[in-house]
């Protein structure tokens, strides 16, 4: 797959979605003006991170499996930043923490036509040595901090475009999940609601267990705080 690398970018994500009639490509950028996080969310991304989306098309693929792009997308983060001696957990559903604190955040942007994704877009942000504004240093981190010495950023690349190519399974994404079997709490807007997690399914839904109810959550109606 074709790998372009940015000086500076709005936002990898956005480049994909410009550049679309490209086919399958990577772009990488060493820092975005606008970075992108779920729910619309902005994400800091100063130089010394890694900033990257993969744009890829597919012919046959249902929707109903979309979360299998999260599940690989999530223990590659996961899988590159063990080879680099860091010990992550994943936060459902798309968020890497390293001692509580995110590393990474993941977004996804699939296309839809029918009952088919037609194209997906992945976009991660790896924080490597990049400095934290002093908001976010209480609930971020980076791979600098958690080792105590700086990356290579390019090894750190290589190393998770090769894990990128691999194929995963959800007890894969479960093995980096420490709380299953905890207390969670659920948050819908300023509301919250404490539960007792008991599994991910393969669909990508919480299974929840809130006073003797089980209920299955979906990570679009619903966030997640340890």
């Amino acid at each position: 797959m074709k790998i372009i690398e940015l000086e500076s970018v709005n936002s990898t994500n956005e480049y994909c979605k410009e550049h679309a009639a490209d086919g399958d490509f990577i772009v990488i950028a060493k820092r975005q003006s606008a970075g992108k996080g779920t729910k619309g969310r902005s994400f800091s991304s100063d130089e010394g991170g890694l900033y990257i989306s993969v744009s890829r098309s597919y012919e046959d693929f249902n929707a109903a499996d979309a979360f299998k792009i999260m599940i690989n997308t999530c223990v590659a983060v996961c899988k590159t930043l063990e080879n680099f001696g860091i010990t992550p957990t994943i936060r459902w559903a798309n968020d890497v923490l390293v001692n509580g604190k995110k590393i990474c955040g993941t977004l996804i942007e699939n296309t839809f036509c029918g009952n088919k994704i037609t194209r997906s877009i992945v976009g991660c942000g790896i924080n490597v040595n990049n400095e934290l504004p002093e908001d976010l240093k209480p609930i971020a981190t980076t791979m600098k901090e958690c080792a105590g010495r700086v990356f290579d950023i390019s090894n750190v690349k290589k190393q998770f475009i090769r894990n990128l190519k691999k194929q995963y399974t959800v007890e894969d994404y479960k093995s980096y999940i420490n709380w299953l079997g905890s207390e969670v709490t659920l948050k819908d807007g300023l509301e919250e609601t404490r539960v007792t997690a008991v599994d991910i399914l393969p669909d990508g839904r919480l299974k929840v267990n809130k006073c003797g109810n089980m209920l299955e959550i979906s990570a679009g109606e619903l966030s997640l705080r340890l």
